[in-house]
């Protein structure tokens, strides 16, 4: 099966179990959206949402985040990977926004990745989701998959991430990024799947099953 032709059966199957993937991270806006996101590099979706009802409640807005004491927001989000950083980005960034933007997110990816603490992967996600700009956010889920299913060879997740945008069509980005990362987390996980195991892969690469079935025989 050709690349091209795995693209279409991908976002075929994918279509079908993930029709309307919701966001993981808990959000009301553009800007507790971009918080959540920084918040969850090196850390889990689910610890980031059990660990911002706490933040935005005391500071849901950049002018009510500015406000607090870097120790502040530390204390708050002091269970998640890298807090200290964090933290400190959070300050940083909502003064910016409030100070440069009049305490709106912006809405390009220069401005976005102005922001301290804010990468491309960040920006990608915000572009995407809060403001409907076409964008395909690479995380680990996606790299890896990318890689095991062939559609990249990509040793980085700015190459793989050009790779994928040649793929799909523009209009899928959006969402088919939510669509493989539910994948990945569901079915094709780093442990759970060799590439022979789960639907997709089976279905993707039959004859790799068959040489691995025919190696352990």
């Amino acid at each position: 099966m050709k690349k091209s032709e795995r693209a279409i059966l991908i976002q075929q199957r994918l279509g079908e179990l993930y029709p309307d993937p919701p966001i993981p991270l808990d959000h009301t806006d553009p800007f507790t959206l971009l918080v959540a996101v920084l918040l969850s590099a090196q850390c889990t979706d689910k610890k980031v949402n059990e660990v911002t009802p706490r933040l935005f409640r005391v500071a849901g807005t950049p002018q009510r985040m500015m406000e607090l004491e870097t120790n502040a927001i530390l204390k708050i989000i002091q269970p998640l990977g890298l807090a200290p950083q964090k933290a400190k980005a959070l300050s940083g960034l909502s003064r910016r926004l409030v100070q440069q933007y009049g305490g709106n997110v912006p809405q390009t990816f220069a401005d976005l990745e102005s922001l301290p603490g804010v990468g491309h992967k960040t920006a990608s996600v915000v572009m995407a989701q809060a403001f409907g700009h076409p964008a395909f956010p690479v995380d680990t889920h996606i790299h890896r998959l990318a890689q095991r299913w062939k559609l990249s060879d990509g040793i980085n997740v700015a190459q793989t991430e050009a790779d994928l945008k040649q793929l799909f069509p523009q209009s899928a980005w959006n969402v088919l990024h939510l669509q493989i990362i539910f994948y990945g987390r569901q079915f094709c996980t780093a442990r759970g799947c060799d590439g022979t195991k789960c639907p997709l892969c089976r279905e993707l690469f039959p004859r790799r099953r068959k040489a691995i079935l025919h190696r352990k025989a």
